[in-house]
């Protein structure tokens, strides 16, 4: 068998390591007979998986007693209404719109109420991070939400730029959470899809402080209420128990490769030389994305001639590099080169970039 060189926005790879753990145990889950797939997720078995990658989680992200981790459903489009329904409590909320990830959070937030719009780079085509003087902030607004990744555009937030602006700050990390530290205290809530760096799809998860619990509406679906999630332990319902599994499998091998210190290292390295690669390539490959905050987990890129993508993208599946199509909205490549995307990986594909323009250029 040989396994492609995988650069998917998401699903996105997956550590090898954690692939063949879990083929190792999918028959038999630790002598349980069965496979996790199929145990009672109130057993002692499953709770002991879920207590342990919860357990995992805290100590690869520093998560403090105060914030409660939740393991929910619906993807992190879920909870672009979900958050609106348990936080806004009659008020309004800002938005700080980066892509299409946080333009589409603010159109799902308006169906549940008051939203603005602090700043906005759309008119730039979402290639830069809005500055401090465009960003009009409301002090009384219930909570301010960023997309601190945008997965189609390619813009990241630095840590540094992210500053307490005095309302609960809410963060969707879906595409680059685990990739680096994070100082969890900045922020009021964190959400990610899981199938970027945590897991397969299926799992979202939630970080929330316990200060924004029991704020929802008495109207509101029970499932959809973060407070009663919490207080069921994320089981008010039957979770998705195969996906945690593999997540907590995910959260050992991250503390395997030195936590989120240790995989930030490699995740820098590798992005610089896939930018080095489309900046030295005398205009052949070019990506948008001002340079202060390019994404080190999704790198989109387009060739000089548009006419070359087809067959660019044809050769790299002769190569075994997939996953290199854009986004439909923005056309061009991407590369995702999430954290189970290996050094080697990126090498390959530089490689395979690199011979096509000299080939084609």
């Amino acid at each position: 068998m040989t396994r492609i060189w995988n650069f998917s926005a998401g699903p996105a790879a997956l550590p090898e390591e954690v692939l063949r753990q879990a083929q190792e145990e999918l028959l038999d889950w630790q002598g349980a007979g069965c496979s996790v797939m199929e145990m009672s997720h109130r057993g002692k078995e499953f709770m002991s998986i879920l207590a342990q990658a919860e357990a995992d989680l805290r100590e690869l992200m520093g998560i403090p007693e105060q914030y409660k981790v939740l393991f929910l459903q619906g993807g992190a489009t879920q909870q672009f209404a979900q958050i609106p329904m348990n936080l806004l409590a009659g008020r309004s909320a800002d938005y700080i719109v980066t892509g299409s990830w946080s333009k589409k959070a603010v159109k799902e937030a308006q169906r549940i109420g008051t939203v603005r719009v602090a700043a906005t780079t759309e008119d730039s085509g979402f290639t830069r991070l809005p500055t401090a003087e465009e960003i009009k902030l409301d002090p009384f607004a219930a909570y301010l939400h960023v997309c601190t990744n945008e997965t189609i555009h390619g813009v990241e937030i630095p840590a540094e730029r992210i500053a307490d602006t005095g309302v609960p700050l809410v963060a969707d990390m879906s595409s680059h959470i685990l990739s680096r530290p994070v100082n969890v205290e900045k922020f009021g809530l964190i959400y990610a899809g899981a199938q970027k760096n945590i897991g397969p799809s299926g799992v979202t998860l939630v970080i929330v402080h316990r200060d924004l619990l029991g704020m929802a509406p008495l109207n509101i679906p029970t499932v959809m209420d973060y407070a009663v999630m919490a207080e069921n332990g994320s089981m008010l319902n039957t979770p998705p128990t195969f996906g945690i599994y593999i997540a907590g499998l995910v959260f050992q091998w991250l503390k395997r490769q030195g936590g989120l210190a240790g995989i930030d290292a490699v995740n820098a390295e590798k992005a610089r030389i896939l930018y080095e690669c489309i900046d030295n390539s005398g205009g052949f490959y070019t990506n948008p994305v001002d340079p202060d905050c390019r994404s080190r987990m999704n790198v989109p890129f387009v060739l000089a001639d548009a006419a070359l993508d087809a067959p660019f993208l044809a050769a790299a599946k002769e190569a075994g590099v997939l996953g290199l199509k854009g986004h439909k909205s923005v056309g061009g490549m991407r590369a995702s080169i999430y954290n189970a995307v290996s050094l080697d990986a990126v090498k390959a594909l530089v490689g395979f970039m690199n011979d096509f323009a000299k080939r084609n250029g």
